[in-house]
């Protein structure tokens, strides 16, 4: 089993309540259901293979060749209902007061050396039949114009069954990987609040339950050195 950590922030100062004003402080977080557009996939116009550039793309490419198709969908508040959702059932469950020695995640030196031990047993301790965990990324996203890595406000999944596999390949020595590969293996997002409820650009989920295959759209994922692939999502009502 192979996972990578990826923590979210916002940068948001804490207060309490409303302001005299009547403008929501920074502490607030609404409840109950919201209606948010958001971008699904919508096929390259010329009928091509989909694919997307990590870094800058070479001269004369565009820096991805699928486009956006704005859908407003209404996204529910699990608040109260946490237990509800697993792994196995669902592909997302939460974990609440979960504390860490890591504090600033500013140093990626830092964070291997601390927090990723503390991933490893969350993980360990908290996945049915987990044995094995293998951190391999992780990923500080900041709603800032100048963060290195800002929020993907597209509806997308990180793999695909074929980059999974590859991912074992890539990441671990061929004995190993063959043997990992006979077995049960997935990836697994680990996600974090920094400093208090992420207000801007919130992480929302998909039910697996409610995702047909065929929504989901292999994208070839290009990095300077190889590629990988990820999944687009199709609209479709039925999904929760």
């Amino acid at each position: 089993m192979s996972t990578t950590t990826q923590t979210l922030t916002n940068g948001a100062s804490k207060t309490n309540g409303t302001t005299t004003n009547g403008t929501h402080s920074a502490d607030y977080v609404p409840r109950g259901p919201v209606t948010s557009s958001l971008k699904f996939y919508a096929p390259p116009s010329d009928g091509s293979k989909p694919f997307n550039y990590v870094e800058t793309a070479p001269s004369g490419q565009p820096q991805r060749n699928f486009g956006d198709n704005d859908q407003a969908v209404q996204i529910n508040d699990i608040r109260g209902q946490e237990t509800t959702f697993t792994l196995d059932n669902n592909a997302f469950s939460t974990l609440s007061h979960i504390p860490s020695a890591e504090t600033a995640f500013t140093d990626d030196a830092h964070i291997k050396k601390t927090y990723y031990p503390e991933v490893e047993r969350l993980i360990l301790d908290n996945v049915a039949g987990a044995s094995r965990v293998l951190l391999f990324d992780h990923t500080i996203r900041r709603a800032d114009p100048s963060a290195t890595r800002a929020p993907v406000t597209r509806v997308h999944i990180d793999q695909t069954p074929a980059s999974a596999e590859a991912r074992v390949r890539h990441h671990l020595p061929a004995a190993e990987a063959d043997t990992l590969l006979r077995g049960r293996y997935r990836i697994i997002n680990v996600w974090r609040p920094l400093n208090g409820p992420v207000q801007s650009f919130p992480l929302a989920f998909a039910d697996s339950a409610t995702v047909a295959d065929d929504d989901l759209v292999p994208i070839e994922h290009r990095y300077p050195d190889r590629s990988g692939e990820t999944a687009g999502v199709k609209f479709n009502e039925r999904q929760k």
